[in-house]
């Protein structure tokens, strides 16, 4: 049962590393004319992300219990952070990086108390 759940909190954080990518698509739409080649490429790209990433929602809240899905979706920010340095040149400061540990420690004080309370309603 344990491993399950690890495979189902990886593919959790596979997906909103995917869904993080439609923020991309939204500025990169931003930057081209209203309904041009490239705005529309990028919002059917954006469409496509959200679609992609509703239905593996569904697929991973059958799973875990959804306080434990969006308990994880503040890892967004994160990614959020690593794509605004990586495709639009934007600086990684101590505020967004303590900000991140943040996110990420209340990531997983969450998920070891739900083990926690998971683990003691089994025994």
């Amino acid at each position: 049962m344990r491993w399950e759940r690890g495979g189902t909190l990886l593919l959790l954080h596979i997906l909103l590393l995917f869904y993080s990518l439609s923020d991309v698509m939204s500025k990169l739409a931003a930057g081209f004319d209203f309904l041009s080649l490239g705005f529309v490429a990028c919002y059917g790209g954006l469409l496509v992300i959200l679609a992609g990433y509703a239905f593996g929602w569904q697929q991973v809240i059958k799973r875990i219990p959804l306080t434990t899905a969006y308990a994880n979706r503040g890892i967004t920010v994160v990614w959020g952070i690593f794509w605004g340095a990586v495709f639009f040149s934007e600086s990684i400061t101590a505020p967004k990086l303590l900000g991140a540990c943040m996110i990420i420690a209340g990531i997983v004080l969450f998920s070891l108390a739900d083990a926690k309370e998971e683990g003691g309603a089994h025994e």
